[in-house]
């Protein structure tokens, strides 16, 4: 059975990825992003990359990384979902280094670990796990690009089968997006040079579909972390709002609306931590675990962002209030690598329920 409680490891890699966080993250960087989108934010991922080896965490020892799991990533995710830190670990760390990783690259994985490159898997974000097709010419949005030094692209090969090919920046387009979080900013990528190839046929296939599958997996737990952000911050902020002369904490329809937050919290901690054990457990119910996770967690955060928005009294409706920037972060997850609909769907398929 899937453990769903954190080890004494995993909350120390929890400690080191917060307090580098407090160190190397500017608390107002996210809200500067809308205004100044060319903002350089590399010190952060350098950081989190050199100081941790968050980088190479996913990546075998045999090529220079930390041979660490999906549980370990799913902590670092928290972390990062509670800061809406603009750094490339879920684009490069997890999904494009698990396409090398199922290929069987041993060419690229080296630099990534090392934290010298970050990649971008070339598919529109939407994309999820056998709903996605090969790259002709141009895939947007595409998360994680316009950073990336190295572009991972399933096309169309001779005689038609599928080619997961590697790209150098040189042989691509890139033309920037305009994207609702700013934070994790969406490009339009155009494919102009050959690459070289990493897979092909089946083996392609299946490397996509392990990346997309682990996106799948891991991106519940940024959505975890970004609702407990908004939980903790609210009901501090509850503690020392005062209307008529009581802190808006004590009033009982407050209580009951965090008391509600705090229930579907743990439901979402629920979903996201089983579905990151399935993965790290190659579990048989991993697939029904992701869907329902994906479905369950994406409406989750936004509700969670609009509760903490509506309880801050409004404030947050504007960017320069670090609430706006979880709402947007929440929003743009909520369509990522599948929407909520979609994966209910997914899910009626998979425990053989009729779709309406």
């Amino acid at each position: 059975m899937t453990d769903l409680l954190y080890t004494d490891v995993e909350e120390s890699l929890r400690s080191s990825v917060r307090s580098t966080l407090q160190r190397s993250l500017d608390e107002g960087l996210a809200a500067r992003l809308y205004d100044e989108p060319g903002t350089d934010v590399s010190a952060v991922w350098q950081a989190l990359a050199g100081q941790i080896g968050l980088a190479g965490l996913l990546v075998p020892e045999s090529l220079g990384g930390v041979g660490a799991g999906p549980r370990e990533a799913a902590v670092v995710l928290e972390e990062l979902g509670r800061t809406v830190a603009p750094t490339p670990f879920l684009t490069s760390a997890v999904i494009a280094t698990t396409a090398l990783l199922a290929a069987g690259d041993e060419t690229h994985l080296p630099a990534l670990a090392a934290g010298e490159r970050t990649a971008a898997l070339v598919l529109p974000w939407t994309a999820r796990r056998g709903a996605w097709s090969p790259v002709q010419g141009s895939a947007e949005p595409v998360a994680g690009a316009l950073t990336a030094d190295l572009f991972v692209v399933p096309t169309t090969g001779e005689g038609g089968v599928t080619s997961l090919r590697a790209y150098e920046p040189g042989d691509v387009e890139l033309e920037a997006i305009t994207s609702l979080d700013m934070t994790r900013p969406l490009a339009r990528v155009t494919v102009r040079g050959e690459g070289s190839e990493i897979a092909s046929g089946q083996a392609a296939e299946a490397a996509v579909d392990a990346a997309l599958a682990a996106g799948a997996a891991l991106l519940p737990s940024e959505q975890l972390g970004l609702a407990q952000w908004c939980l903790e911050t609210t009901v501090e902020y509850a503690k020392t709002r005062v209307q008529f002369a009581r802190p808006i904490g004590s009033f009982q329809a407050i209580k009951h609306r965090l008391a509600d937050l705090y229930l579907l919290l743990v439901n979402t901690q629920a979903a996201a931590r089983y579905a990151a054990g399935t993965l790290a457990d190659d579990d048989p119910d991993q697939h029904v675990a992701q869907a329902l996770a994906q479905a369950f967690c994406g409406d989750a955060a936004v509700r969670a962002a609009e509760e903490a928005l509506q309880l801050h009294g409004g404030i947050g409706m504007t960017w320069e209030h670090p609430v706006h920037t979880r709402l947007k972060r929440a929003k743009s997850d909520q369509l990522a690598l599948g929407t909520p609909e979609r994966h209910r769907a997914d899910l009626a398929g998979l425990v053989d329920l009729p779709a309406h």
